[in-house]
């Protein structure tokens, strides 16, 4: 692989504070510390040393907007001017609570698109969410939509809201919104781990579900996972951070400037590499346990999922997911594997036979009709080459 050309991806986790107290996420304080802009200098001078590929910077959380305007007014031209040679673009995901339009300006000025978190409609949402969530991200949504920034939501299915997934698919619909799917985790924070989590069962039956409903409404409505996953069969690629070789192109700083492999493991110590202010090189960091555990987890994926024809691009799911709940130890891959398989193999088998079995002409001699065909897995992959 020539690392050169590979994009290159950092999260900078500005507070793992979070005012809000989602039911299936962890309890988080608004006053956990804030990064410095101490710390953005030296990510700065980090990542100029680290490598010269072209980087996508985005600002996570916790919430990342309890860090201020004035962070941002200040982090942003350091990191956009700082890093000029290797032609950073930026993200964040947020809630929006505390989203103003002084904010608003200073990411439009910046052409910084927005990832929210949006359940559903307002009941099923603050269900799970908690009372008031609804109407707080929804204000937010207005002012940055007012101020031009792009907006798309990550709805988050649990055992209890996929019940209602085509309510929730047809709100999404509904409202003219960009719809990315996650599935409940156990939680690692969480006397009962396991309340909210969707099991791989539900979670294949419901990608079954929306791969069918991004069919129907194929000019209607974007389901990224959808396109995602249809990307990975027809490229022979994972291209998303869970079906994708993420170790070595892909790191998260924290609010203390300690670098992790991705920004899940941002708050457990153990998982800790190095820290920006020292500079680290990738030898360096190669030296940490965790830096090791991650290829580990690569070198048992390669003889554990040896057999599965879908190896090449989904490399085991998550690391994170398969790590942190065996408690650091590789025992297995990504838990929601079985999950994974359903929907690959679906897409294989409609993409082999629409590729290689269906008529592509009504029976009847020269100058018949072409068949009138529903739209499928190719349709999908046209439209997204043909943006």
């Amino acid at each position: 692989m020539n690392i050169m050309k590979t994009p290159f991806h950092l999260m900078l986790v500005p507070t793992l504070g979070c005012p809000a107290r989602c039911s299936y996420c962890w309890s988080s304080e608004e006053g956990s510390p804030i990064m410095s802009i101490e710390t953005v200098k030296a990510v700065v001078r980090w990542m100029r040393d680290f490598q010269d590929n072209p980087v996508t910077i985005t600002f996570h959380g916790g919430e990342p907007l309890l860090a201020g305007a004035e962070f941002y007014r200040e982090a942003l031209p350091l990191l956009s001017e700082g890093l000029s040679s290797l032609t950073p673009s930026f993200a964040i995901q947020t809630n929006l609570w505390r989203m103003t339009p002084e904010i608003a300006e200073i990411l439009a000025e910046y052409s910084v698109p927005v990832g929210s978190s949006i359940d559903g409609p307002e009941q099923i949402n603050d269900r799970q969410r908690g009372t008031g969530y609804f109407k707080k991200t929804m204000r937010g949504y207005e002012i940055a939509r007012a101020h031009g920034l792009d907006v798309r939501f990550i709805c988050t299915f649990t055992s209890q809201s996929v019940e209602a997934k085509e309510e929730i698919f047809n709100f999404f619909l509904k409202n003219n919104l960009t719809l990315k799917l996650h599935p409940a985790l156990p939680s690692l924070r969480n006397d009962k781990p396991e309340e909210w989590a969707l099991s791989p069962e539900k979670y294949g039956e419901l990608l079954l579900y929306l791969l069918d409903k991004s069919l129907e409404h194929i000019h209607e409505i974007e389901v990224m996972n959808i396109n995602d996953l249809c990307r990975c069969v027809f490229t022979r690629h994972g291209n998303v951070c869970t079906f994708a070789d993420c170790m070595g192109y892909t790191f998260a700083v924290g609010p203390d400037g300690d670098i992790y492999p991705c920004y899940r493991f941002i708050g457990m110590p153990e998982y800790a590499m190095g820290n920006v202010s020292d500079n680290p090189g990738r030898e360096e960091l190669a030296e940490s346990p965790a830096w090791k555990l991650m290829h580990r987890f690569r070198d048992f994926v390669d003889e554990e999922c040896k057999e599965c024809p879908h190896i090449r691009y989904c490399r085991g799911g998550c690391p994170y997911n398969a790590i942190t709940p065996a408690k650091g130890e590789i025992s297995g891959v990504d838990p929601h594997c079985p999950a994974y398989k359903m929907i690959f193999d679906e897409i294989s088998d409609r993409l082999n036979t629409e590729m290689f079995e269906s008529p592509m002409m009504e029976m009847g001699g020269f100058g018949a009709k072409r068949e009138r065909m529903k739209p499928g897995i190719m349709s999908l992959v046209h439209k997204m080459v043909s943006r």
